[in-house]
């Protein structure tokens, strides 16, 4: 994962309507490796919420909110993947994409409610994690797991308050500088 930069772009955000989708859209990405979200600049509680699990569980990850963001799709410099099930299917162009991510940016497009014809345009893959309806935030998580082949799974948190100590039941949660606690 030492690779470019890779940014996982909302494409829009309803306030009320969405905030659970796109707060999700935002804990995926960083879970599975992406360096930052970019959210509609509408988009402010998803933000502070993904902000704060970041301060709470560590990082390095960043939020950002954005007023145009079809203009970032439009002018970025470097790849760009728009998930969509119209598109290839993610198996046929995982392999381009680590390829694509090793020499520059990727920008992964997540779309919301319509997505216009321009963003299909300017993506140099529309991909599809099947070609059947499903969420967003699993076809987001498939991809960033074929794209980081599993080893975002194993990636390692910094300046985090709280560290999630894996065991076969029951939640434990601790204090990385000594003290114990339990479940939240």
């Amino acid at each position: 994962m030492d690779d470019t930069e890779v940014v996982v772009c909302r494409l829009s955000h309803r306030p009320g309507r969405d905030d659970r989708m796109t707060t999700h859209v935002g804990l995926t990405a960083r879970a599975l490796g992406a360096d930052r979200v970019v959210f509609p600049d509408n988009a402010t509680g998803p933000a502070e919420t993904v902000e704060d699990i970041t301060d709470r569980f560590g990082g390095p990850f960043d939020v950002e909110l954005n007023g145009s963001p079809k203009a970032l799709v439009r002018n970025w410099e470097g790849t760009v993947a728009h998930l969509t099930m119209y598109g290839l299917p993610v198996q046929d162009v995982e392999t381009e994409l680590r390829e694509a991510r090793g020499s520059e940016p990727l920008l992964v497009v997540v779309g919301g409610e319509k997505v216009p014809f321009e963003v299909y345009e300017h993506a140099e893959y529309n991909v599809a994690v099947t070609n059947q309806p499903h969420s967003e935030i699993a076809g987001l998580a498939v991809l960033l797991d074929r794209l980081f082949e599993g080893d975002e799974l194993d990636r390692e948190w910094v300046d985090a308050d709280r560290v999630v100590v894996p065991q076969t039941t029951g939640k434990r949660v601790v204090d990385p500088g000594g003290s114990d606690g339990n479940a939240e």
